[in-house]
């Protein structure tokens, strides 16, 4: 079985230790001048044409580590590289983005601003992505739309004109321009309200849910109608009075309304499919979990049509001047969710004519053939074993005077921890613990308030201790077990997968091998002194 998890509860991993030779099967040399040393000495290629031979006797370790999942492939991490972050694990770290200002440099050169309005498209969206000046953005804003303002200039909303099919659409001159200047957290609130968090300011989508918990967190909850996901999905965003564009702004009232709205479609989807009555809505937290111990406890919960949950967000926004969107969509703090149908109908030709009907698919499932084949192959409990695992890490450089540990956060009910096998280089992930009978919850309809209130904290813990890092994207998803499986050794798992500025993927990626440059205990151990001096910053 391709996995890091061994029956002996712990990691297994393998060590290239590289030395060769390669014939030289060069054709010509072109010897050449490539510069001048300081002393005015020539540099020249010579060594890039070698005689005969290339012997390579030590080249750099390579730490070979599968994935516990075989599904996500196979990380490398460059021993030279991880060496030199074990030194310092705060250097795992990137840098903050510099202070750009384009009015600003037009004045100190006394140049009118306009000029901004005449600039290359691509410069125009790099400006927009990068600027740290409210004024740079406001005019880039004013450059790719038409607002309504008030007698005092502040935007109230956009103009409107009505297209050839009767429908009427806002006046924007370049969307992308407009998506990448609305998405930049230095843009004012009032242009950002105009432009895209309003409701309906985005299209139709309706608002079908929303939450309440203080005067400071306030969540809508908008259906997708024509998504991509069968039977449509829902979008928790943040309110036009809650503005949220950056993690340290993220509260726990916030997450947990994110999150609240979550659960309650999802079970109140559920309770419909099993014909429960529904009481009075909005759902409080004692009614909701009144509601999902019904939902647990009825003979037919099992064989609804719905599989599973989907659930992920986005968090983040970039865009290159090249013309490419590289994440997310408008509101950064934001999540989307759905439920999975556990059968779709099957065609083999055309779509007139069912031949039956297939297992629809849902992430979790994978999670599941893993559990199936390490007990088949091992007899044993997989997630027994691998939390295990992580309990005697032990670290793959040998030393002893660094941190072993992976866990970066932890209660009594769910583990906040770096996998040993990261498929991104900050990779987190968050895992359900074991009950005292040494079952797991493997899904929101298995977890209690308690339970759920645990994921919601360790969810934020995850995306502050990796904002503190430096993230700015983060791809979150959960793979949860199916409501008719039996298994009772599925954990509920989070992903968090950030996306690094010389990490975009290329052909290793696609293939599934991941490289990273740092040992998974170091990255944990920067992790938690990101968290604690955030605990110690918010007291």
């Amino acid at each position: 079985m391709r996995t890091c998890i061994s029956p002996d509860q712990g990691f297994i991993y393998g060590i290239h230790k590289p030395s060769y030779s390669v014939r030289n099967l060069r054709s010509r040399t072109q010897i050449e001048k490539l510069g001048c040393n300081p002393d005015g000495s020539d540099v020249i290629n010579t060594s890039n044409y070698p005689e005969n031979r290339v012997k390579v006797e030590h080249a750099d370790w390579i730490y070979e580590i599968a994935n516990p999942f075989p599904f996500r492939g196979t990380t490398y991490i460059g021993k030279t590289w991880a060496d030199r972050n074990a030194e310092n694990p705060d250097r795992i770290k990137l840098q903050e983005k510099p202070a750009v200002s384009l009015h600003q440099m037009l004045r100190s050169q006394h140049i009118d601003p306009g000029l901004l309005e005449v600039l290359p498209r691509p410069l125009l969206l790099s400006l927009a992505t990068t600027s740290t000046d409210r004024d740079d953005l406001i005019r880039l804003a004013e450059t790719c739309c038409s607002f309504e303002n008030d007698e005092k200039g502040i935007p109230t909303g956009l103009r409107y004109q009505q297209m050839p099919d009767g429908k009427c659409r806002p006046e924007i001159s370049d969307f992308d321009l407009f998506e990448a200047v609305a998405n930049n957290p230095v843009l004012p609130d009032s242009y950002k309200i105009a432009m895209v968090i309003r409701p309906g300011a985005q299209g139709i989508s309706e608002i079908v849910g929303d939450f309440h918990q203080s005067q400071s967190t306030h969540v809508y909850e908008y259906l997708r109608r024509n998504s991509y996901i069968g039977g449509g999905h829902y979008a928790a965003n943040m309110a036009d009075d809650s503005i949220r564009y950056q993690i340290e702004n993220l509260s726990v009232n916030d997450i947990n309304g994110l999150r609240h709205l979550y659960y309650q479609r999802s079970y109140v989807r559920l309770a419909e499919f099993l014909n429960i009555e529904i009481g009075s809505l909005p759902f409080s937290d004692d009614a909701l979990e009144d509601l999902r111990t019904i939902i647990w406890g009825h003979p037919e919960y099992k064989i609804s049509d719905m599989a599973a949950t989907l659930w992920g967000w986005n968090f983040g926004f970039d865009f290159a001047s090249s013309g490419y969107r590289l994440h997310a969509s408008h509101q950064q703090i934001h999540q989307q969710y759905s439920m999975i149908p556990s059968q779709i109908e099957a065609f083999a030709e055309g779509f007139s004519d069912s031949i039956g009907e297939i297992t629809s698919f849902s992430s979790g499932d994978m999670i599941h053939e893993v559990i199936e084949t390490y007990r088949l192959q091992y007899n044993r409990s997989y997630f027994h074993d691998y939390f295990q695992a992580i309990e005697n890490n032990k670290r793959m450089d040998g030393r002893d005077d660094r941190s072993e540990d992976l866990v970066v956060w932890q209660n009594e009910q769910v583990l906040l921890f770096v996998p040993k096998a990261q498929t991104s280089q900050w990779e987190l992930q968050i895992m359900t613990k074991p009950d005292e009978n040494g079952e797991f919850a493997g899904n929101i309809v298995e977890c209690e308030t308690a339970l759920r209130t645990s994921l919601d904290i360790a969810i934020l813990k995850a995306q502050q201790a990796l904002a503190a890092r430096g993230a700015t994207m983060v791809n979150t998803i959960e793979y949860s077990k199916r409501f008719s499986s039996l298994e009772k050794h599925h954990p509920l798992i989070y992903c968090f997968m950030p996306k690094l500025p010389h990490s975009p993927g290329a052909f290793s990626e696609t293939q599934l091998r991941f490289i990273n440059g740092h040992y998974p205990e170091d990255f944990a151990e920067a992790c938690r002194h990101s968290l604690a001096q955030y605990e110690k910053n918010i007291r």
